[in-house]
């Protein structure tokens, strides 16, 4: 199998161990997933199977929305409720009111500069933040730009506040919780968070690893994996004429777009596109250099496994 299937992964389990579940549930060795998720957040984990693994680092980079319930009142060394208190003022969080909630939660949208959580697997000196945390060491650390493309407050129970987030790469939405703490006042941490869509993967349409074991043992956990060119389905797709066509793009190489079978659009021809060979295997993205008038490989799926 190639392509990409939309997992639910459950409170308790890392990313790599899903990755390992799911190589014994489906006796394939290359299998990677698309983004780690801390083990006691839930939700929506692509996992890449055989070809698609080169589409690991593509599905990182994409935007992600979340479920978060923020806890007001309490600091934790985490940032979330899994951590040792460090800080409390339940006090100072009662009296907070919904609309300065509203406003410090809805102050965040757009690009902040973001300070990454010492319990986090970014490297400073060639060791990870979690390492030198565990071992009671705390190193500054560079913030970071990151956007907050969507945030809503979904529900105000004081102490907690429900929010969905979607967000850059990169984001830590506990960070989040705790920096909207600081500016009400009166601190704040992550108590759950759940992931409901990465990119076109939304959390509906998400199988928990019981659910992808049954599917197998029925023989059906191929109709639920999503084939590599459909990830890029918003792109336009051009196939390549017989010969000269099919040995280009087949060995990796540029072409140019009269060697398609297609012929461009009035507006010119698109910046990425989708290739597939005269037969109609996928080939892969290939991206536009206006210079050269020719289209040249951006990311191969043909051949091997």
């Amino acid at each position: 199998m190639n392509g990409v299937i939309n997992v639910y992964k459950e409170k308790g389990y890392t990313s790599h161990d899903v990755v390992a579940k799911m190589r014994g549930i489906l006796r394939m060795k290359k299998i990677g997933h698309t983004g780690t998720l801390d083990p006691d957040a839930e939700g929506v984990l692509p996992v890449c199977l055989g070809r698609g693994t080169r589409l690991c680092d593509m599905l990182t980079d994409k935007t992600k929305t979340y479920r978060a319930v923020l806890l007001l009142g309490v600091e934790t060394d985490t940032q979330d409720t899994s951590g040792a208190v460090t800080a409390e003022h339940r006090q100072e969080a009662a009296e907070v009111t919904e609309e300065q909630v509203r406003r410090a939660a809805l102050g965040f949208l757009g690009t902040y500069m973001q300070i990454p959580p010492m319990y986090s697997a970014l490297k400073v000196g060639g060791k990870k933040l979690y390492e030198l945390a565990r071992a009671g060491k705390e190193v500054e650390r560079q913030p970071r730009p990151v956007e907050i493309l969507e945030l809503t407050v979904d529900e105000i129970c004081l102490p907690r506040v429900t929010m969905t987030v979607t967000c850059s790469k990169g984001t830590y939405i506990r960070t989040l919780c705790h920096d909207i703490g600081q500016r009400l006042g009166c601190g704040g941490c992550m108590e759950s968070l759940l992931r409901t869509r990465v990119d076109r993967f939304s959390i509906g349409d998400s199988l928990r690893l019981s659910e992808i074991e049954a599917l197998r043992d029925a023989g059906q956990v191929e109709a639920h994996v999503v084939p590599v060119d459909q990830i890029f389905a918003e792109l336009p797709a051009v196939r390549m004429k017989e010969g000269e066509g099919d040995k280009l793009v087949k060995n990796g190489n540029p072409f140019a777009p009269e060697l398609a079978l297609e012929k461009p659009p009035e507006a010119g021809w698109p910046e990425q596109i989708r290739v597939y060979d005269s037969a109609g295997a996928f080939v892969g993205i290939y991206g536009y250099e206006q210079e050269k008038r020719r289209y040249r490989p951006r990311k191969i799926f043909l051949g091997g496994d």
